[in-house]
C-alpha cells in the first residue's frame, strides 16, 4: 500500500510535512506502522503537489524513485511554502509498472488525486466501470494502474459537476460493489478543501490553528490527531472536519 497526506492552512515549508515531524511522510516511507498486510515499505515512488501563492492550479513534483535517494527534494522542500498540499510515496501492487506517471498525486487544472490501496481483481473486476469513460480518457490514463484508472472514474464525475465529495464517495461504492475486498482510501483536493475515504486502511486527521491535516498515519503523537473510523469520507477544510459513513460493510 501506499501512504500520502494532505494539509490546508497557513503556509508551511513542504520540509515540515515532508520530512521534519518525527513520523513524517519521508520515515513513513521506509518505516511505515500500519501497513496492515499491504506491503512493507514505499519504496516505489513519490510524489508532491502544492500551490504557489496566488496560483490558480497546483505544482507538482514526482518520482519513480524512493522519496528518501531525491537529494535534490530536502533543499526544494525548505525552501518551498504553501497553503495547500498533498503528497505521497508509492507501494506498487505486483504486476503493475514502478514509472514516475504512475505516481500520485495525478492531477487535471485545480485538482489532485492520490490512492491508498489496491483494486481486487484488477483489471478484469473493474472493467465495466473503465468502459463507461471516455474512449480519450482510456488512451491517455497516466498509466496502466488500478490508482489512475481511480482517478479517470472521479475526474470524469467531477467534469460532469459532481460536487467533490460525491463523486469520491459514488466512485467508491461502485469499485467496492465490484471488486470486493479492495482498499479504497482516496485523497482529492483542489486547493481549498480536502475529500478523503476509508476503506480498509488507516487514516487520521488533525485540526491545529486554522489548519488541518489528513495523513495515512499521524505525523507525531500529539494528542489532537483523530483516527478516522474504516468505511467513512472525510470533508476537511481549515474551519471543520466532518466525517460521515460510506456504508460499505
Amino acid at each position: 500500500m501506499c501512504r500520502h497526506l494532505g494539509y490546508l492552512g497557513p503556509p508551511v515549508p513542504l520540509h515540515d510535512l515532508l520530512f521534519d515531524p518525527p513520523h513524517a511522510l519521508a520515515t513513513q516511507a521506509w518505516a511505515p506502522r500500519d501497513m496492515r498486510g499491504g506491503g512493507t515499505i514505499n519504496a516505489d515512488g513519490f510524489g508532491v503537489g502544492w500551490w504557489p501563492p496566488g496560483a490558480d492550479a497546483p505544482v507538482r513534483y514526482r518520482s519513480s524513485m524512493p522519496i528518501w535517494t531525491d537529494a535534490s527534494l530536502p533543499q526544494l522542500a525548505a525552501a518551498t511554502s504553501a497553503g495547500a498540499v498533498l503528497a505521497a510515496v508509492r507501494s506498487a501492487t505486483v504486476g503493475l509498472p514502478v514509472v514516475e506517471t504512475a505516481a500520485a498525486p495525478f492531477t487535471d487544472g485545480r485538482w489532485l488525486f492520490s490512492h491508498n490501496g489496491v483494486v481486487r481483481g484488477w483489471p478484469e473486476a473493474v472493467t465495466g466501470l473503465a468502459g463507461e469513460l471516455a474512449v480519450q480518457d482510456l488512451l491517455t490514463l497516466d498509466a496502466p494502474t488500478d490508482s489512475a484508472i481511480l482517478w479517470a472514474l472521479v475526474r470524469a464525475k467531477l467534469r460532469c459537476g459532481e460536487p467533490p465529495a460525491k463523486a469520491v464517495a459514488e466512485v467508491v461504492r461502485d469499485v467496492a460493489a465490484a471488486a470486493p475486498g479492495s482498499r479504497l482510501n482516496l485523497l482529492l483536493t483542489d486547493g481549498s478543501q480536502l475529500i478523503a475515504t476509508t476503506v480498509g486502511h488507516s487514516l487520521s486527521a488533525r485540526a491545529r490553528s486554522g489548519a488541518v491535516l489528513i495523513a495515512s498515519e499521524p505525523l507525531d503523537a500529539h494528542p489532537a490527531w483523530r483516527s478516522i473510523p474504516d468505511s467513512s469520507l472525510v470533508v476537511a477544510t481549515v474551519s471543520s472536519i466532518e466525517v460521515t459513513s460510506l456504508g460499505i460493510s
